[in-house]
């Protein structure tokens, strides 16, 4: 068949095309094949969301280093990954020395330790630079669900376990300090910023304030109704942000003389389930924002003067359990049930 009695495109198509219709589409499509510019970049990070995999088993646990070079992170499989936050985040040091899961893990205020608490009962203290376990404590008689580190003065760590008490421990020896008794299994503590108070909550839905130096019991903050999972101190010392296994988020006023009803803010928005993991919480550096683990497997983040979140960050595959905000950087560090952490950039 001769060219000339082919039919042509256009003559085919089911709506035709005029000529005037061809140079317009050309047209459209030759201004939309321009790339749009990607978003302005607010931190060093190597890109604007890195993955870090190495994990044999779920991560309870994340903290940045003080000086914000470096991250830990642990969980399930009983090791202490550090990784370098710049460049490839490559993994720098595993530490061992655990027999049972590491249920929290945190940095000493100086950086050049790292105080762990697991179910095998113990607790440890780890020299970063070495890789090696300098002290292990013993003293509860189950599992250990929680520690916390003083935040000056002597080095102090406070602890709480399945075993109904919370222990508070003095770095440089092996047994604790002392020990309070607990009606119930304690699952998140706090010092507050001069170690004179402790805070402690557990799965009487209730926090409980203690004086460090008479082992009294000063009054409960009350309002959740659930399991409280997470305790986090704001940076002045003012306020405690707690999480609980009602799936919402509290603001306590623990200022001396502040008014009998010292919850002063409620935030919701996340979410528990049937694991019932004990997901912590955070606060920016600045305090305007705050983070914690939920089990939808997104990251959230509110904004503490209008309530609002601002953020629900996608990616995990499983329950998020642990969130960091970066001491210098709009960075967000999270670790999931996934076996991955997530270290990603949010606007300045």
């Amino acid at each position: 068949m001769g060219v000339e009695n082919k039919r042509r495109a256009e003559d085919s198509a089911l709506v035709p095309v005029n000529k005037k219709q061809r140079h317009e589409v050309a047209t459209k499509n030759k201004n939309t094949s321009v790339l749009q510019a990607a978003p302005a970049r607010t931190s060093n990070l190597f890109a604007p969301i890195m993955q870090l995999d190495g994990h044999d088993g779920e991560i309870f646990s994340v903290d940045f280093h003080p000086e914000g070079q470096y991250l830990a992170s642990t969980g399930f499989d009983r090791r202490i990954f550090l990784w370098s936050v710049y460049g490839e985040c490559e993994n720098i040091s595993v530490l061992s020395g655990h027999t049972g899961a590491v249920t929290e893990m945190h940095f000493t205020t100086d950086g050049s330790n790292i105080f762990t608490s697991s179910t095998d009962h113990t607790l440890g203290l780890w020299d970063i630079v070495t890789g090696q376990r300098i002290k292990k404590y013993k003293g509860h008689t189950t599992f250990v669900n929680c520690v916390q580190g003083a935040r000056r003065g002597p080095q102090l760590m406070c602890s709480g376990g399945d075993d109904s008490t919370v222990k508070v421990w003095d770095t440089r020896n092996k047994k604790s300090v002392f020990s309070i008794n607990t009606a119930y299994q304690t699952t998140a503590v706090s010092f507050n910023d001069t170690a004179e108070q402790l805070f402690s909550g557990g799965i009487d839905n209730d926090i409980k304030v203690w004086d460090v130096r008479t082992k009294e019991l000063l009054y409960a903050l009350k309002g959740h109704a659930d399991s409280i999972t997470g305790l986090s101190l704001s940076k002045d010392g003012s306020y405690l942000l707690s999480n609980s296994m009602d799936n919402s988020l509290r603001i306590w006023d623990v200022r001396p003389y502040a008014p009998a009803d010292r919850c002063i803010k409620v935030f919701s928005g996340h979410q528990h389930n049937f694991e019932k993991n004990l997901l912590r919480c955070a606060w920016s550096p600045d305090g305007n924002k705050i983070t914690c683990g939920s089990a939808d497997r997104f990251v959230y983040i509110w904004d503490t003067n209008t309530r609002r979140i601002i953020y629900k960050l996608p990616g995990h595959n499983g329950s998020v359990n642990d969130v960091k905000f970066h001491p210098n950087e709009p960075v967000v560090l999270s670790g999931s049930s996934d076996k991955q952490l997530f270290l990603g950039e949010i606007d300045a």
